[in-house]
């Protein structure tokens, strides 16, 4: 269950569209829908590669994103990633359910939980940790969020480090004309009404709950790619539900679409999801030649053997001597 939640009645609404724009054309057709594999990451915790399969070109700015979770741990069974470096990207660490600690080199970090979002702008270089609290080791928990890496264009690629924490209270809450959907904008505009992130790359992100067999049709910045993932529950996507050309579309599944997002909860939900609920992405192209190498995203392949050499030589930062460390939990008594 999704911490941030509203009285949908009581926000202001996404304009609803002139009959005028109701046609065939203004919703381009779905490109093609991905299934997300199911991979570990950093010391084990499970994720599901969202992007997996999906052409870079497609994706552009975005780079890479993990839904982490859902799931329940037990005790001694949360999971993080240890102190690794950044260079040429943002990160956007967005906690859906349960809490994530971060610390990097440049004296960013904090606590995020429940609807908190991190935006660290990797630039030049840094090194951070993210790990469970010592609580959530030992007793286990809950634990649901997203993790998105947004591509930063060669002009912008040796910033400053930057770290932003964007509150679950700082979100900008709107809903459909009927009430039946309830979107938390993080960054960017969507009908007028813009979120807290500040961004180096144009985009828009936003966790959408649509309700049973509610109905979301939202404008979309054309100039911006628009992708939804499903992060649990049903329906359908791309035209209205009564169109034959409308896409079935479930959890850890993602829809490329185009210029207007409309999307429709199925009547019926699993018991474990009864919403629909969609993380919303789109963003200006960059058009630039991408080189990945782990943790790097950079223009060229010297650039990444630049970084690379730049991170052993101990010039992306160095590990606080009382930084955050992992932690394994207490000892178990025989």
């Amino acid at each position: 269950m999704p911490a941030v939640t509203a009285d949908t009645l009581t926000l202001p609404h996404i304009p609803t569209p002139k009959l005028e724009e109701i046609n065939q054309q203004t919703y381009r057709s779905v490109h093609k829908v991905y299934t997300a594999p199911v991979g570990l990451e950093g010391d084990g915790f499970p994720v599901r590669r969202a992007f997996a399969g999906v052409p870079k070109a497609t994706l552009d700015p975005f780079v890479h994103m993990d839904q982490m979770g859902e799931v329940d741990y037990g005790p001694r069974e949360a999971r993080g990633t240890d102190w690794h470096p950044h260079r040429g990207f943002e990160t956007v660490t967005y906690i859906i359910d349960g809490e994530f600690q971060h610390q990097d080199s440049h004296g960013g970090g904090g606590s995020i939980k429940d609807g908190d979002t991190q935006w660290m702008t990797a630039g030049s270089g840094i090194l951070h940790i993210e790990k469970p609290p010592n609580e959530m080791v030992d007793n286990g928990g809950l634990f649901h969020g997203i993790q998105l890496w947004v591509n930063l264009p060669a002009a912008n690629k040796f910033l400053s480090p930057k770290y932003q924490g964007i509150g679950k209270d700082d979100l900008k809450l709107v809903t459909t004309a009927d009430g039946g959907t309830l979107i938390r904008i993080i960054a960017g505009d969507i009908g007028g009404h813009t979120g807290p992130g500040s961004t180096h790359s144009p985009i828009t992100m936003a966790h959408a709950t649509l309700y049973s067999d509610a109905e979301m049709d939202i404008p979309w910045n054309p100039d911006f790619n628009a992708l939804v993932y499903v992060l649990s529950g049903k329906g359908t996507v791309g035209t209205p539900a009564a169109d034959k050309t409308a896409r079935p579309i479930r959890e850890s599944q993602l829809a490329v679409l185009g210029e207007r997002i409309l999307a429709r909860a199925d009547n019926n939900q699993d018991s474990r999801s009864p919403n629909l609920e969609l993380l919303l992405l789109g963003g200006k192209p960059i058009g630039e030649p991408v080189a990945q190498w782990g943790p790097f995203v950079m223009n060229t392949r010297a650039e990444l053997a630049e970084a690379i050499e730049d991170y052993q030589a101990g010039r992306m930062g160095r590990v606080p001597e009382d930084g955050l460390r992992v932690y394994r939990g207490k000892p178990q008594s025989d």
